[in-house]
């Protein structure tokens, strides 16, 4: 089964193909393509600092298809760099350039990104579109309306 969708990437810098990867799966069976720093020089991320580090691509998604970019497992452990935002979101509609909000979550050490570093993962996932319904009441469940902690520990 082929369970690939086709993305226009457009090259908004020289440097992606050459110097900067285009988005790749690093393995056979990863779910994420790299996303790498397109930058005309390192950057220095201080301690709990913020940073916007651009790409240098655009792209083009499928409609009912979005693209949540998430941190890298091995940069949150051995640097603390993780996404400002938690998880990207880029929608079928926006075309503009992606770009990877990092925060330093380390207190004491600052970390270095260089051109060409490897900084996050861009996943593809289908969009349900839901069609919402005013109704009297809710269906009964199991666990209700019991909230924060109430499934146990």
């Amino acid at each position: 089964m082929d369970f690939s969708i086709r993305v226009g990437v457009k090259k908004l810098s020289a440097k992606v193909g050459s110097s900067v990867s285009l988005p790749f799966y690093a393995t056979e069976g990863a779910a994420g393509m790299d996303l790498c720093a397109c930058l005309e020089e390192e950057i220095i991320v201080k301690p709990l600092e913020r940073v916007q580090v651009p790409t240098g691509l655009a792209i083009k998604i499928p409609s009912h298809v979005v693209g949540l970019v998430f941190p890298r497992s091995g940069n949150a452990w051995r640097l603390g760099m993780t996404l400002s935002n938690a998880v990207g979101v880029i929608d079928s509609d926006y075309t503009g350039e992606i770009r990877v909000l990092i925060t330093n979550l380390d207190p004491e050490r600052p970390f270095i990104v260089k051109p060409g570093d490897r900084i996050a993962q861009l996943v593809f996932v289908p969009v349900l579109s839901a069609r919402l319904e005013l109704v009297e009441e809710l269906e009964e469940t199991e666990r209700g309306s019991g909230g924060f902690g109430s499934t146990g520990r």
